[in-house]
């Protein structure tokens, strides 16, 4: 297993990757139609891949803070006004999980943050369950509930998370 800074080249094949995870486990609920932007949010910073067998069977990526929640709370939390990025667009394969893909993944992003000081956030969805594991075990601590807006008018319940100090 390779993780790796996000190619343009990978891009095709990482939002085809996109497409079977949400049609295993709708995840995630907006972006579907058109994954290749999804994949590349305004403010995109970096992203990275997980590569098995010359696949893409991973991806993360790391955004500027604009209007989330996530970054509020922090900011209101931490009395700061310190460099923040947002922690998003993170998905394993299904054939690829229980090999700690995921945590290998967001290990580069933090490792990338914390080399260009920026302390990362995000918020999951609470119908995430594994997601919501995978940062609690990594240390990431909850900041508070948000609420996740999609489609057209459709709102879930959220759980912010702010990344380990160090």
């Amino acid at each position: 297993m390779v993780i790796r800074a996000r190619r343009d080249a990978d891009l095709d094949e990482a939002a085809t990757a996109l497409v079977a995870v949400h049609a295993a486990d709708s995840y995630p609920v907006e972006g579907v139609d058109d994954p290749r932007g999804w994949l590349s949010p305004k403010g995109l910073i970096q992203a990275w891949v997980a590569e098995a067998d010359s696949r893409i069977v991973g991806h993360v990526a790391i955004s500027q803070a604009q209007a989330e929640e996530a970054v509020s709370l922090y900011r209101e939390q931490a009395h700061t006004e310190a460099q923040v990025g947002v922690l998003a667009r993170l998905f394993v394969m299904p054939q690829a999980r229980k090999r700690a893909v995921g945590e290998r993944l967001v290990r580069a992003a933090v490792e990338y943050a914390h080399t260009n000081d920026l302390r990362l956030v995000l918020d999951v969805m609470t119908k995430d369950k594994a997601a919501i594991r995978l940062y609690e075990r990594m240390g990431w601590q909850s900041i508070g509930d948000a609420s996740h807006a999609y489609g057209e008018g459709q709102q879930m319940r959220a759980v912010c998370y702010v990344s380990p100090a160090e």
